[in-house]
């Protein structure tokens, strides 16, 4: 049987956590593991060949770019203060420009400032996106009666009661489809959009609502930066956490597919590996950073009722494709890019034009441009079974006829992000709720990841922190740890290891 080797004294020396997932929320576990004091033994496994996750850097041709996230959300001070920890602060950007168009009828027109999620604060700002009659019924949002809410609703029933449906098929669909590649009338308000959620709640004027929040979020009378990326593309961040990882004695290992989650007299057994020769690996705690599915599988035996609710989150596939155009290509456009709402019917969802956003891209090439086109929302798979020089012909020939002009690439690349963003429907706060009390009362474990607290990446941080922490407190010779003072981790045992091993047959 396939094993693991380890020193005796690494095995006696301090107690092993386990993280399972290496996309960000594994890798900030693994890092929070790692720099606590009296930081434990960490092993950190991934099933696929690269860490990072969503976060992704890649060629397009002879550029290097972000091929997965682009950016974090700057108000929230999880990723910034992460990016500063580990020495990238100075690299930290901010858009050169933030401003987009939407397309309606076939014509683009400007999103309009001021707006939350897409729900403006001012109804003047619509000229021209929506029609006379839409704004005239967003304009008499205030004097409808207050209609708080005492539970959680869906976004867009809520927000076509106060402002009418335009609003919602028109901005909301589209921003909210970017971001979670969902639909406005299947998702969560309190997870997806939580400064409306409160709004609900209160009562009172929707449009009130969103010019104070707005207006909350300025710095000296400016609009403060909404999303900070850095320079070289934020898929630095996996090989730059990768790097002090193991630089601190935490062992990553990537191609290794947990099929199992067991409890041992003295903590946990990982089994790894395929059916004939498993290797397992044995810790004194265990971090779960997956998705929904895999999570729901791993629990099922140890913590049942948090399997059952994990298991009936639904996901969403989506893909980018990259482009790299001769800077003709785009003669004439504005913006750092263009929402397109499910009423339009294109199979392109949204565009960034990467090198009118960000300066350091744009300073990659002086002859040609990069452009990002995605696709993929909830239940419309359909559009993404396709080969990669197919999708990439769609979204090119697509994205043309928004445009009104052809689009001929130098170089293209395809990432497919399958079943990659969870999908919170109504009630999923509280069904999160029940799964973190039904993980805590199991002593060694936590779950975080994207299902948690939302898709971002500040909320995967936090997420990340907070199981860290949990696990932490349950170790040997920690208060409310389950062993005394040097009490050894389990280690290894005949057919498994600690972190610091290494495989032999």
């Amino acid at each position: 049987m396939t094993g693991v080797v380890v020193s005796e004294q690494a095995i006696r020396s301090r107690p092993t956590v386990a993280v399972v997932g290496g996309g960000i929320s594994g890798l900030v576990a693994a890092w929070r593991l790692a720099t606590a004091a009296e930081a434990p033994a960490v092993v950190l496994l991934e099933q696929s060949g690269r860490i990072g996750g969503k976060l992704l850097a890649g060629a397009l041709g002879d550029l290097e770019i972000d091929l997965g996230a682009e950016s974090v959300l700057a108000r929230r001070a999880e990723a910034v203060g992460l990016l500063a920890e580990l020495g990238l602060a100075a690299d930290v950007v901010h858009p050169v420009t933030t401003s987009a168009g939407v397309l309606r009828d076939g014509r683009l027109h400007p999103l309009p400032p001021g707006t939350l999620m897409g729900v403006p604060g001012r109804p003047e700002t619509l000229a021209g996106l929506l029609t006379p009659e839409e704004i005239a019924r967003v304009a008499a949002e205030p004097t409808l009666p207050p209609t708080p809410v005492g539970a959680d609703v869906d976004v867009a029933s809520w927000v076509a009661a106060r402002v009418g449906p335009a609003v919602v098929d028109r901005l909301v669909e589209p921003l909210l489809g970017g971001v979670y590649a969902g639909h406005a009338d299947r998702l969560s308000l309190r997870v997806t959009v939580p400064q409306l959620w409160q709004q609900a709640r209160a009562g009172g004027s929707l449009l009130a609502g969103v010019r104070a929040a707005v207006e909350a979020t300025r710095r000296d009378g400016e609009p403060a930066p909404v999303f900070a990326g850095l320079r070289g593309g934020l898929g630095r961040v996996p090989s730059r956490l990768a790097e002090e990882l193991t630089g601190r004695g935490v062992e990553i290992r990537t191609k290794v597919t947990v099929r199992s989650l067991e409890r041992t007299a003295g903590g946990w057994r990982l089994v790894t590996g395929q059916v004939p020769a498993p290797v397992t690996v044995e810790a004194d705690a265990v971090v779960l950073a997956v998705p929904p599915t895999p999570a729901a599988r791993l629990l099922r035996a140890v913590a049942p009722a948090a399997s059952a609710e994990l298991g009936r989150i639904e996901t969403a596939s989506v893909a980018v494709v990259a482009a790299l155009l001769p800077r003709a290509a785009l003669s004439g456009l504005t913006g750092s890019g263009l929402l397109v709402p499910p009423v339009e019917g294109h199979p392109v969802k949204a565009a960034t034009f990467a090198s009118a956003k960000w300066a350091w891209v744009d300073e990659l090439d002086p002859a040609h441009v990069v452009v990002r086109a995605s696709l993929g929302r909830a239940g419309e798979e359909a559009v993404l079974q396709r080969d990669d020089g197919e999708l990439a012909a769609l979204a090119l020939t697509d994205l043309g006829a928004v445009l009104g002009r052809e689009l001929r690439p130098v170089a293209t690349r395809v990432v497919r992000w399958g079943g990659a963003l969870p999908q919170p429907a109504v009630g999923h706060a509280e069904a999160m709720e029940r799964v973190q009390a039904a993980v805590a009362a199991v002593p060694g474990l936590a779950v975080c990841g994207a299902v948690i607290d939302g898709v971002g990446i500040p909320a995967c941080v936090a997420a990340a922190g907070r199981s860290a922490a949990q696990v932490l407190r349950s170790l040997p010779g920690r208060p409310g740890g389950s062993g005394g003072p040097g009490a050894p981790g389990p280690g290894a045992t005949r057919d498994g290891g600690g972190p610091q091993g290494r495989m032999t047959a």
